[in-house]
């Protein structure tokens, strides 16, 4: 096994469609709420345009030899693309400011999850977005991925609420909640600077 970890340019994008894919295959396979919206969310769906939206984007591609097995996104957006004819996913007026960071993807292949390779990839994450002066900070986990839901809780983001009657938990934290992850994780098991 030779894994790298290697941040892409938005043209390189390409190199995340199967892992994309397949994070919305599993998010299906874990749902008890609808899990039939998502028959339509993929890459084309879901990564483009949140992509296409944001102000600043951070992916990092994890690939075992030329394969790709893991990645995370996450962006710098402004507030309003939260609120469509999907859904409002928080309450407008409770964000200070106009932009929001958000970790919106964030997916391994089960066979190499148990490298360290997430706790690499998140930390990598939270220390990109500690770089922005956004005060806001939110992660969207689908219904039944109970695993993840308490991995961001263990780690300092906190519930919210629920939309879409209960098939995605908004968990959030602030400015200062980010600067506490990011200083609780320098120097363990994991922590990898940003490039």
């Amino acid at each position: 096994m030779k894994l790298t970890f290697k941040r892409i340019q938005m043209n390189e994008l390409e190199q995340c469609r199967g892992l994309c894919n397949e994070l919305m295959n599993f998010q299906k396979s874990k749902a008890y709420i609808t899990p039939e919206r998502f028959d339509t969310m993929n890459f084309d769906t879901r990564m483009i345009p949140s992509v296409a939206n944001a102000t600043h984007n951070f992916v990092v591609i994890v690939k075992d030899g030329s394969e790709p097995v893991g990645y995370v996104y996450a962006n710098i957006s402004p507030k309003k693309v939260y609120s469509s004819s999907f859904a409002t996913f928080f309450d407008l007026t409770s964000v200070e400011g106009s932009e929001v960071g958000c970790l919106s993807q964030f997916y391994i292949k089960e066979e190499y999850r148990m490298f360290g390779i997430g706790s690499m990839l998140y930390s990598m994450c939270l220390q990109w977005l500690s770089e922005f002066e956004v005060q806001d900070y939110f992660v969207f986990v689908s219904n039944g991925n109970e695993e993840a839901l308490e991995f961001y809780k263990h780690k300092g983001f906190y519930e919210s609420h629920d939309i879409l009657n209960g098939f995605i938990t908004v968990l959030r934290t602030d400015k200062q909640g980010i600067q506490q992850m990011v200083q609780s994780l320098k120097g363990m098991k994991g922590w990898k600077e940003v490039d």
